[in-house]
Order: C-alpha cells, then structure tokens, then sequence
C-alpha cells in the first residue's frame, strides 16, 4: 500500500468532522469541505478494507503453509489469487480518491485544427490530421461531425473545427492541444525537398449548462451563405450563423447543417466550450504558474509533437516518447502515443496531490 503519513490523514479528517458541526458556516464553505470530508472518508475506508485483506492473505498463506490436502491446497491458492486481485483493485480505486482525475475527463470535445507556419503544406497537414482524428474516434465508437472549415484551392484546410462525441473522448484528446510539427515532402514541392510546417490544435471540452451562462444581450448574431459543398440549398440560402460574444470579442461559426436553426445551436455550444475553456486557463493560472508546463494544459506556442515523414517517425517532446510508426498512427493507432501521456499525467497528479508520501 501506498506510503502515506495516515496518521495525518486521520487527523485532518478529524479536524473536517469537527468544522461541519459549526452551524454558522457558510454554504460555499461547508459544500467545500463536505466534498474534501467525502474524500478524506473514502480514503480512509478503502485503506481499511486493504489493512483487513492483507491480513486474510497472509493468514491464508500461513495456513497453506501448513496444509497436507491437495484438494485443500487448490481451494487456499485460488482464495489467495482472488484475494491478490481484489487488493489491486482496491489499491488502484485509493489511487483514484488520493489522485482525483480531471472532472472533464467524460465530456465530449470541439477540436479546432488550424495551419500555421507552411502555407499550402500546414493546411493539407491539417486534413491529414483531421483524418486521424477521425478514424481514431471511430474506432473508440465516438462520433464525428464538422462544425466550421476554410477549404484552400488544393483540398487542404485553413482552419476545421469538428465535434467529437462520446465517452472520455477529452481524457484522451487533451493532450493534443497545441503545435504540431510536420517534416516532409510536400505535394506542392517539385524539387524533392523537406519541408517543416506547423499546425496548431486546440482541444475545448464541452461546456455544460451549469458551467457557464451567457446573456443573450452580449451576442450579435449574423447570417450567411455557406461556402462549403452540401448541395444547392446549403449554397443559396442564408443557413450558415456567425456568433459573436461582444465582451469578449470571441467569434464562432457554423456551416455544416442546411437548417440555419441548426447551425446556431451547434455554433452556441462552440462559444460555450470557448468561454469555459477561457475561464479555466484563467483560474488555472492564478492557482500556479507553473501548471502551464503540465500535461493537459496544451499551450498553444509550445511545440509539443514533430511528425517526420522520410523517417517513419513520431515524437512527443513533452515526455521524451519517439515511436517508428508514424504510418500506423496517421491511420488511426494512436494509443501509443496517448496511453504515456495519461500516465504521464497521473504522475503530475500525484505530485501535486495535498497528500505526503
């Protein structure tokens, strides 16, 4: 079990115990310190069940010691093997309540995908993305729909913004947020020479209703033509909305449905992720400067992966990982790349939990 200063952890729960008897206590206070009471208690009965299971393990080893039966030696064997297991599973769900993950890790995402340095190149890099995104999605059984795009001449994008829905899809695409790096060849390049583009990916867990609220009264809403294909009701009818939230300048736009009802839900629940995502980064740096460096964080100027094409290979620069198999990621396996950096994450976690090992 873990090595914790549990005297300290009793005592603190204590103490908590002792705070929600006074009357006089606020309601922000007392909902802070029943959820921190809530986990100190969890905490606390976990570590009990594991003390009681350890000592049924080795007083069943004990006795296996002992024993002269084969038929009894079987049965003391396989209790002790369930037993071994449900101690991990309890060891991990401690670590769950020491080390609570994300709140957000569930929600659904927006992921915006834009060109950066490279021209034509970073934009037929952001399609290339876009498609591992997808495929990689759809081989979790999330589903993917297109929000907004900026085409160019040659079928790349400028900008393409897609909704990713299903279970911890944002557990496992946070860590995207960022510069992407790519060295090859380009298509538009007839000499055979490598080129390094960037592209820039922003990953906003969806807001919901109780996160943020957004006065009707500080947005201008605007109708348009829809300049992507759909078909010719999409392009001769003002269907495509533009949001603007005045206060904060941040604008969003939709264009994939051909009911302009439609387009303004879809750009709503944009803003939304948006002003959430905004509002966060801003708690999030007033609580420390440094967590911009962690995992999760994202931050944009921060080149956080380079895809080289000639060679086979992908690296992430935020934990060192560089893998031979690009081909196999682009496609869609990206597990490989993703499965280290939860890891990763968790560790920064524990590092920053308020419990000393």
């Amino acid at each position: 079990m873990l090595n914790l200063d549990w005297e300290n952890i009793q005592n603190e729960y204590d103490i908590i115990s002792q705070k929600l008897l006074d009357f006089s206590l606020d309601p922000k206070n007392r909902a802070e310190l029943q959820k921190k009471s809530a986990q100190y208690e969890n905490i606390l009965s976990i570590r009990k069940k594991i003390l009681e299971l350890q000592e049924y393990i080795s007083e069943t080893k004990d006795l296996l010691t002992k024993e002269k039966d084969e038929q009894m030696l079987l049965l003391y064997q396989d209790e002790i093997e369930q037993s071994e297991n449900k101690l991990k599973n309890l060891e991990i769900e401690l670590e769950d309540f020491l080390y609570p993950a994300d709140q957000r890790d569930e929600r659904s995402v927006f992921l915006e995908i834009r060109a950066g340095a490279g021209g034509l190149e970073a934009a037929l890099f952001v399609n290339d993305l876009f498609k591992m995104y997808s495929n990689y999605a759809l081989s979790k059984n999330w589903e993917v729909s297109i929000i907004d795009f900026s085409k160019t001449d040659i079928g790349g994008y400028k900008e393409l913004i897609i909704f990713i829905k299903g279970k911890n899809v944002y557990k496992h695409l946070k860590f995207e947020s960022g510069v992407h790096r790519v060295q090859r060849v380009p298509q538009t390049e007839g000499s055979g020479r490598i080129h390094t583009s960037t592209v820039t990916v922003a990953v906003l867990p969806e807001a919901k209703e109780v996160d943020i609220s957004i006065n009707p009264q500080d947005l201008r809403i605007d109708v348009y033509r829809s300049s992507g294909a759909g078909g010719q009701h999409v392009n001769t009818t003002d269907s495509a909305v533009r949001i603007t939230h005045i206060p904060t300048g941040v604008v969003v736009s939709c264009q994939d449905e051909r009911s302009q009802i439609k387009n303004k839900a879809k750009a709503m629940k944009v803003l939304q992720a948006r002003l959430y995502q905004a509002e966060q980064e801003k708690l999030e740096a007033e609580r420390s400067a440094q967590r911009k460096q962690q995992v999760g964080m994202g931050q944009r100027a921060e080149k956080i992966r380079t895809y080289n094409y000639p060679q086979n290979r992908v690296t992430d620069h935020r934990i060192d990982l560089t893998l031979k198999k690009l081909d196999f990621i682009m496609q869609s396996d990206m597990d490989d790349l993703i499965t280290p950096l939860i890891s990763w994450e968790r560790e920064q976690r524990r590092k920053e939990s308020c419990f000393v090992q």
